[in-house]
This record gives C-alpha cells, structure tokens and sequence, in this order.
C-alpha cells in the first residue's frame, strides 16, 4: 500500500470480509500447505488468498 492515502487504505480494507490487510505470513501458510503432503492432491486450481474478497 506504499504510496497510497490513509483514506485509501482504510477504504480497502473495509471491503476485506476478514476486516484487515493481508501480511506475507498469511501468504506462506498458503504455500506451506500447497507443498505439504496435506496440499498433494490439489493440482491446477486457481487458489484466492484474499481474506475473502469475492
């Protein structure tokens, strides 16, 4: 969000259902399942880590 109002920002993330802004964590959590035995059987899907932003 560098570069980008407060307004901006707030605005934004009032639109994110889980009421904030994604971190690199929450991103790493995605690829360690992926790459877990638990993520094997999942291949070829489009996979949305957006704090449920439809």
């Amino acid at each position: 969000m560098d570069g980008k109002s407060e307004e901006t920002v707030d605005r934004i993330r009032s639109m994110i259902p889980l009421g904030r802004l994604g971190e690199p964590a929450d991103i790493a959590r995605v690829v360690r399942f992926l790459i877990s035995e638990d993520g094997g059987w999942i291949n070829g899907q489009t996979l949305r880590a957006n704090g449920g932003v439809v």
